[in-house]
């Protein structure tokens, strides 16, 4: 067996080699393709002009532009002349570039043409700006990608420039959202990222021509990782989806074979078949679908309780999958999947049920940027439902008295990037990574976590609880909320602020042709707040009495990534929440609650 390449460099020259002629990077429909051939030379090319401008080893490069194909051989090319590549989210304001890209140290940004005057205004002191989508001649003080490879040497030697390229060298930056603070620029080497696509691949099977989709933005660890850089390592094939919003239209046409989703793609997909077999119009049909969708419930529920099915159960099941769970699958696209992914938040254990039912592995895995993206999975065919599975091979992990995880191990980050003291705050002198997650381990080695240690709520009696877990519980049951924030510190009882799916709120306006499908109306229309009382009361109806919410507010507003209530990876801001609803908060707990303070149905559990 060949030795393991020991940069992403080596390994994309291994993998481009396999099979030249094969499709590497395409667009839905194919209406865009790339070779492998084709994908290496323009890599040649774009490492030829970059050189010609100046930039070398240990220099960054940013990239800020959607999910296109023209992404690849740019950050590709940029690897191999030893830059540190990296994306900057396209929702970020001037402030937040100018400190994003003046942390970095960039000196060279590829763009799209629409970002060119927000990146100048952010006063950072970029020396070149590359426009990926001129239409003719790019913005003025700019180069075109055409430029930038008509600038290159004829003479520039290719081969040395990446074989200089050195395993501890700082491949990329990942900045971290952050719940509160300015972003930390993780700093993750060449060996943290075969590391960690070998680990990864030891527990998970990869094939080269695997098909994949990218449609999380690039500056997400989770979408380079599971794209870009198994890409490169083990030649997976990309279908780029420009709008995220999107994806589900485009799987029928890529059918991966491995596939992977944030929670609240998989609740979106969970609801979407709900809704369509609820709207059959066909009666019989519609009848076979429920009751596919009943037996499939059966099996979701034995893989949750980590049981077999018995015979006849199975052999219902079988005959279920050949009437109507198959061709489900077929579909929705994923009927070619071998095993998918959930992560970057927790998922409800009922989503993650539901889809063993339909036939469809999802393995939740763990993992932070400063474990270089995934740190812990379990391969569906050996995964506890609602386990994150174990650490990846070569890692080490113990819990403190509090139940916090420490991790050490080759995927532990270089550090923060320009931030000694922060760095030495998050990994201590012996290595250790402080994860900041109160986790439990099993006798096998599985891993369980409960919540956040700062985000634990401690209730006016004493009682600890996961506000994630009540909020995923509550999300798994009620579809039509897409955010919900748990109070409950020092209270009596748990409340909630909801706010709505903007998706789900504008096709529920559209369905029942109501004019005005604002937020502000939407929170105070009476179906709606009816299916939002129905929904949390049938999470409560799983979640024991203490955790239950009791008085709930539907805000009249949508929540947006990188907005005041939530990160750019759709984590909850608690602490901006919890001042900037100061008012609405004490409304929840008033004696008497005005209107728009919304009552729970009665209550169960313990």
């Amino acid at each position: 067996m060949p030795e393991r390449p020991a940069t992403l460099c080596e390994a994309f020259q291994r993998t481009a080699r396999i099979d030249p002629d094969a499709i590497a990077l395409r667009t839905p429909g194919a209406a865009q393709t790339l070779t492998w051939r084709a994908y290496a030379e323009q890599v040649r090319q774009v490492a030829a002009g970059l050189a010609a401008l100046g930039i070398r080893r240990g220099d960054a490069v940013a990239l800020m532009m959607g999910n296109r194909i023209e992404f690849y051989p740019l950050e590709v090319g940029a690897q191999h002349v030893g830059a540190t590549s990296f994306s900057v989210y396209n929702t970020l304001a001037t402030d937040q570039l100018a400190h994003v890209l003046g942390n970095a140290g960039s000196r060279l940004v590829c763009c799209e043409a629409q970002y060119v005057d927000r990146i100048r205004a952010s006063g950072a002191e970029i020396e070149h700006l590359v426009v990926i989508d001129a239409d003719g001649e790019a913005p003025e003080g700019t180069l075109t990608v055409a430029d930038l490879i008509a600038g290159g040497a004829a003479d520039h030697d290719f081969e040395a420039g990446w074989r200089a390229v050195r395993p501890h060298d700082v491949a990329t930056l990942t900045y971290t959202s952050g719940t509160t603070g300015t972003p930390k620029g993780v700093e993750s080497t060449h060996a943290n990222l075969m590391s960690e696509a070998y680990g990864f691949a030891q527990v998970m099977d990869l094939e080269f021509g695997d098909r994949i989709t990218s449609y999380l933005p690039a500056a997400h660890i989770a979408d380079r990782f599971t794209t870009l850089y198994l890409q490169e390592v083990f030649g997976l094939q990309i279908t780029a989806v420009a709008d995220a919003r999107r994806i589900a239209a485009a799987l029928p046409d890529v059918r991966p074979t491995i596939w992977g989703g944030v929670p609240r793609v998989w609740e979106k997909l969970k609801a979407a078949i709900e809704a369509g077999v609820a709207a059959e119009p066909d009666e019989a049909r519609r009848q076979g679908l429920r009751q596919g969708l009943a037996v499939a419930a059966k099996r979701g529920a034995a893989a949750l309780a980590g049981t077999a099915m018995p015979d006849d159960a199975a052999a219902e099941w079988a005959e279920a999958d050949r009437l109507v769970l198959a061709p489900l699958r077929r579909k929705i696209g994923l009927d070619q999947v071998r095993w998918a992914i959930s992560g970057a938040a927790p998922i409800a254990a009922e989503t993650l049920g539901f889809f063993a039912g339909l036939g469809i592995p999802i393995a939740e895995i763990w993992g932070m940027s400063e474990l270089t993206c995934v740190a812990s999975v379990a391969h569906p065919r050996d995964a506890k439902l609602g386990s994150v599975g174990r650490l990846l091979p070569g890692m080490e992990g113990k819990l403190t008295d509090e139940g916090e995880l420490l991790v050490r191990g080759p995927l532990v980050m270089r550090g923060y990037r320009k931030e000694p003291e922060k760095t030495a705050e998050a990994v201590d002198a012996e290595g250790w990574l402080h994860t900041g997650d109160i986790v439990r381990r099993d006798d096998d080695g599985f891993l369980w976590v409960v919540d956040r240690k700062k985000e634990l709520i401690i209730n006016a009696s004493g009682k600890n609880m996961s506000p994630a877990n009540i909020e995923n519980t509550i999300k798994a049951a009620a579809p039509m909320i897409g955010a919900l924030s748990t109070i409950g510190e020092g209270r009596p009882f748990n409340t909630a602020l909801v706010v709505l799916d903007a998706d789900g709120a504008t096709a529920y306006a559209a369905q029942r042709g109501m004019s005005d499908a604002s937020a502000e109306a939407l929170a105070e229309d009476p179906d709606v707040i009816e299916l939002i009382t129905a929904g949390i009361a049938a999470g409560n109806a799983k979640l024991s009495r203490v955790e239950q919410i009791r008085r709930f507010l539907v805000l009249p507003t949508f929540w947006e990534p990188g907005g005041d209530e939530l990160t750019l990876t759709m984590k909850l801001r608690r602490k901006p929440i919890l001042a900037k609803y100061a008012a609405e908060i004490e409304a929840l707990y008033a004696r008497d609650p005005g209107t728009g303070v919304h009552e729970t149905v009665a209550l169960q559990g313990s």
